[in-house]
């Protein structure tokens, strides 16, 4: 099992916040029940989970559809949601072709909405693998996020009972802040903001992952331009895995993403 899952190295989820990218409110739309609908569709250079790659360093195509009900009252500013997000993948010999993530929690928005809290639990699916292969795992995670003003802080704890490939306990712990360039006047249709993130991930099963410890960091810093409701964002993504720790691959290595997201 080690050799096969060597550059695999599976998992999920988004480049920037290592949780899918929800879009902003003002992208939402009217749904039944008083609810909203959003969507949102990117095109990346690689796909990154926690720092490292799931395409083989290759292009993704991703996906994003979601239904948030409205909050229970003015007083109790509390709502749940769920979704669907999809990514092609690439684990060579796994058989493989994509993940597909379900979704659902409740968030809660507190002090005008600068305060957010975000209880959810997420399905990792990998249509085309194996049952024997164990690749679908479930993951329970709280994200809480400040906004204070000139930074958005955001922070997360995740845990899985049993990770990707029968790894077993998984831990992931991670900080980000975002920061608006509100300071560059470019008009309604231009807008820029910089953000870095930084995470840790355990895993007790490791040899099973596919990493040479029980314990790994990544990174990512990085910018966005909002351009005419179009995101182009840049990033630099790293982990302290080498190569020989990483399958004998090089998707853990450091390397520049490009990704273009659409929010509907």
């Amino acid at each position: 099992m080690k050799k096969r899952l060597a550059g695999l190295l599976g998992g999920a989820l988004c480049l920037v916040g290592t949780a899918p990218a929800w879009p902003d409110d003002k992208d939402k739309w009217a749904a039944p029940f008083g609810g909203s609908w959003t969507a949102s569709f990117a095109v990346t250079t690689d796909y990154a989970y926690r720092g490292i790659s799931q395409t083989q360093r290759q292009p993704a195509v991703q996906a994003l559809f979601g239904y948030e009900t409205p909050t229970i009252s003015e007083t109790v500013p509390l709502s749940a949601y769920l979704g669907a997000w999809g990514s092609n993948v690439n684990f060579p010999g796994s058989g493989a072709v994509a993940e597909i993530d379900l979704t659902t929690g409740a968030r809660l928005k507190l002090l005008d909405d600068k305060l957010t809290f975000d209880l959810g639990y997420i399905r990792y699916n990998y249509p085309g693998a194996p049952a024997n292969l164990f690749f679908d795992f479930s993951e329970f995670g709280l994200v809480a996020g400040y906004d204070l003003g000139a930074a958005q802080l955001s922070g997360a704890v995740r845990y899985s009972p049993n990770f990707f490939a029968n790894s077993g306990d998984a831990w992931y712990k991670w900080g980000q802040v975002v920061v608006p360039f509100d300071f560059i006047k470019t008009g309604d249709n231009l807008a820029f903001k910089a953000f870095g993130t930084v995470g840790n991930q355990s895993v007790a099963r490791f040899a099973n992952y596919g990493i040479g410890s029980d314990n790994y960091w990544d990174w990512q810093i990085g910018v966005t331009a909002t351009v005419y409701g179009v995101d182009l964002t840049f990033a630099y993504v790293d982990t302290n895995l080498d190569a020989a720790n990483c399958g004998s691959t090089q998707n853990c290595a450091a390397r520049a993403i490009f990704t273009i997201t659409k929010s509907f």
